[in-house]
């Protein structure tokens, strides 16, 4: 199953403007690709990203179970993109830049959602 999930969060990675992706749960727990994969511009302030990551999920935690489905924020001159995994507490996370086309990046991520949902159906 990880290795399923490993292939769409790769597939997504090929996107120029998805700098980092990965399936995480509040303390960064879950599946993170190899951090070698993700574009050297968010290294930089990847420990900045990691904790305001992180502090999300306590708005996931609660409320998920109220129909939060989706969870956006800008910091510095990056986006986190959370599509929360339905009847969990996990969420697919992209980082992109601030100024991408964040509509076309929106359907990749709702298709790699659709994807993992069905490999942990």
């Amino acid at each position: 199953m990880e290795l399923k999930i490993l292939d769409v969060l790769d597939e997504l990675m090929r996107y120029d403007d998805i700098y980092a992706c990965m399936v995480i749960q509040k303390g960064m727990g879950g599946i993170i690709p190899d951090k070698e994969k993700f574009k050297k511009e968010v290294i930089n302030t990847w420990e900045v990203l990691e904790d305001s990551i992180n502090e999300t999920f306590n708005v996931i935690d609660k409320f998920s179970k109220k129909g939060l489905d989706k969870m956006f924020f800008e910091l510095e001159k990056y986006d986190a993109m959370f599509f929360i995994l339905p009847g969990s507490d996990m969420a697919l996370v992209s980082i992109v830049p601030a100024l991408a086309n964040r509509g076309l990046l929106e359907v990749a991520m709702e298709n790699g959602r659709r994807k993992i949902i069905k490999i942990v159906g």
